[in-house]
Parts: C-alpha cells; sequence; structure tokens
C-alpha cells in the first residue's frame, strides 16, 4: 500500500508528464496559476462531493461543479469580487475551459453564482473537501507539531447587537452575611467543554456572529477590527489541519477545545503548540488527556508575581546561550502565523464582500483549500 507521500509524488509526476502537457497543446502554453489550479482541484476532487445535473428532468441548472471550480480558481487567482472572477472567465478562455465551460455563451450570470455560493455555504462543501482532503493524505501519517493560532477577519457588515443579561438577585459585595444563601456561579465555558459536552455542542455554544474584538498586536498596541475570527490548526509544513470561525470578542482559549477535539478525529500529532493565550490548566490538560504534549508560552497574568521571574530566567538563558528543547520545539508555531499571513496576503482573506457567518467561513475555506492543497504539492516537490 503506498503511503499518502508516496501517493501525492505519484498524482503531481502524472500531472507534470500526462496531464500538463496535454493541456498545453489542447489550451496553449498555461501560466503559473494556471498549473496551481489545476494542482488544487486535482487534489480537491470537487465532483466526489458535488452531484452532476445531468440527467435531470425539466430545465436543468447550471453545473454545480463547474461553479465550484470557478470559486476555486477565486481563490487561487485572489480575485477580490464575484464580479472580477465571471469578467475573468469571459476574458481568459484557459481559465474558462479549465472550470469547466466550452464556450463563452456557457457563463451563467452573476445572479446564478450568488445563488450556487449560497448553496455551497449552506452545506459547508469547501469544509467538507478540505476535511476528506485532510483524511486522504494525513490519515496514516503521524503529525509531529500541531501549531494552534487565530487571525482576526474583518467584515463589511453591522455587528450584532449584544443580547441583554438575564435578570439575576443581586448581592452585596464581599462575604455573604449571616444566613444568607447565594446560587453557585455558573459553570465557564471551558468548564463546559471538559464537563462531557460533544464536538457538535462545543461548537454551537460558540457565538458565530459579526462583531467588533480587539487584541494587542505584536508591536504592543491595542487594535480592533470588526467581523469575525478564524481558528486554525496547523500541521508541519504550514498544511491546515481544521477551523473554526467565531465572533470577533471571542477569546482564543474558548475555540482551544472544539479545534483540538475536531483535529485529533483527522490526524494522529504528539505536540500542541499554543501562544499565551491558550496558558490554562484545563486546556493542558484536555491535550494531554488526547494524548499529546501541551507546548505554552507563559501567562504571567496566570500567576501573580511571575512576570518579573520569567523576564530574570529569560534575560539569564540569551546570557548563557541555552535553549531547552520545548523552547526549540516552540519555534515551529510560526507555521501559524505564515498560514495567517497567505490566507490574507493571497487567497481572499483581506477581501471578504460577503455577509452572515455561514458565507463567510464559505469564503474563507476555499481559501484554506487552495492553501492546503498547493503546500502539499510543494512538499512533494
Amino acid at each position: 500500500m503506498l503511503s499518502p507521500k508516496d501517493t501525492l509524488s505519484t498524482y503531481w509526476l502524472r500531472v507534470q508528464h500526462e496531464l500538463l502537457p496535454w493541456l498545453d497543446e489542447a489550451l496553449g502554453p498555461l501560466g503559473p496559476r494556471h498549473v496551481q489550479l489545476v494542482g488544487v482541484l486535482g487534489l480537491a476532487r470537487i465532483e466526489a462531493l458535488v452531484p452532476s445535473c445531468s440527467g435531470l428532468v425539466g430545465r436543468p441548472p447550471s453545473e454545480r461543479a463547474a461553479l465550484a471550480r470557478a470559486f476555486v480558481a477565486e481563490a487561487v487567482f485572489n480575485f477580490p469580487t464575484t464580479i472580477m472572477l465571471i469578467e475573468m472567465l469571459g476574458a481568459d478562455k484557459k481559465l474558462r475551459q479549465l472550470c469547466g465551460w466550452q464556450r463563452l455563451g456557457q457563463l451563467p450570470s452573476e445572479a446564478t453564482f450568488s445563488r450556487a455560493f449560497a448553496g455551497f455555504a449552506k452545506s459547508a462543501l469547501p469544509s467538507r473537501l478540505h476535511e476528506a482532503l485532510i483524511k486522504a493524505t494525513h490519515g496514516d501519517r503521524l503529525v509531529c507539531h500541531i501549531s494552534r493560532d487565530s487571525t482576526a477577519i474583518e467584515a463589511r457588515e453591522k455587528p450584532a447587537a449584544k443580547p441583554k443579561p438575564p435578570l439575576t438577585a443581586k448581592f452585596r459585595r464581599g462575604r455573604p452575611r449571616r444566613g444568607e444563601v447565594r446560587p453557585p456561579a455558573p459553570l465557564r465555558r471551558i468548564e463546559r467543554q471538559v464537563g462531557g459536552m460533544s464536538l457538535a455542542a462545543m461548537l454551537a455554544d460558540l457565538p458565530g456572529h459579526c462583531d467588533v474584538g480587539s487584541k494587542r498586536n505584536a508591536q504592543g498596541f491595542q487594535e480592533s477590527w470588526k467581523g469575525y475570527k478564524l481558528h486554525i490548526d496547523t500541521a508541519d509544513g504550514q498544511i491546515p489541519v481544521s477551523c473554526i470561525l467565531t465572533a470577533a470578542s471571542v477569546h482564543d482559549s474558548q475555540a482551544a477545545i472544539p479545534l483540538a477535539t475536531m483535529t485529533a478525529a483527522r490526524v494522529v500529532n504528539l505536540y500542541d503548540l499554543m501562544d499565551s493565550a491558550y496558558d490554562v490548566a484545563e486546556i493542558k490538560q484536555y491535550s494531554r488527556d488526547l494524548g499529546h504534549i501541551p507546548i505554552t508560552d507563559t501567562n504571567p497574568r496566570v500567576t501573580p508575581g511571575l512576570k518579573h521571574e520569567i523576564a530574570q530566567e529569560a534575560k539569564r538563558r540569551r546570557r548563557v546561550g541555552h535553549h531547552s528543547a520545548e523552547q526549540i520545539r516552540y519555534r515551529e508555531r510560526t507555521a501559524a502565523e505564515r498560514v495567517n499571513a497567505d490566507l490574507k496576503d493571497n487567497h481572499g482573506g483581506r477581501t471578504l464582500r460577503v455577509r452572515g457567518a455561514d458565507k463567510v467561513m464559505c469564503h474563507l475555506m476555499f481559501g484554506i483549500l487552495v492553501i492546503t492543497a498547493l503546500q502539499l504539492v510543494r512538499l512533494v516537490i
């Protein structure tokens, strides 16, 4: 039985020596982005999840597989809008034929593209394609590091109104009076997650609407944005394994346990690499329960008075040039930062024009699918 790497190597050799020469002869010389699109479409296997419309009674709808390939092309070429995608399909004969339309008159209207995208978002097509690709290429592979991080996603929609907190009895701060009975404090979200919730229940419990988020950037300045937050688990080789979309105000630690559960169902890994936002005892213990070794940057706010000790220890280590094995492994977490930057700079992460969590996730997952396929091809080459 061939390993996933051998299978990918065989696939890419056939693409290079058989498919690409045939396409060059049939369509003319292909550009670098056209070659990337061929590789992504071959790995994604859209036809396996999108049924064909042939053989239906009555007026057939536009071919959904061709429309799905067009949205993959939008992520590959990083077109900012669907209108530009349609214009390029009309002007670029090679791109149009790679997507599945032989003649210019076969191109659907903008409304048809919009309806098809809404259908793909409702069925989570790109997410299912990405999951199938990860299981096919990493199902029998041992992954060393999983790097966990999130990235801000700016949206062009109005933030949802914050729900009013339920009315509860107010009590005086401090110790209760004699004979006073106070109800127990409600469980935190992380405590509920480790208390036996299913993955579906954990995902449903996470807020997914558009709102305002804020965080401190790498330069130490506070920045805010309106939209969402995409949480990504990245394997070695800058390969996204699983993703969760939440509201922008959700803290990174709230999505760590459902994200780890989703990743554990797709790949087997050894180490979980996380920054100081995930320095929570329940998250570390959940990682150990999955059979992983958590390596987390220390958050000084967790233990009061620890910040000075950490700074002194860091100075001492820099002075003697000593780095522990965990510090060396933690450097691999830069893969998560590179995936975040690649999504925003090259595959549609900054050109969000749709509204609603389902459509936003669909748009982003087309980009994640492209990143995954391209990185798999690069690793083979």
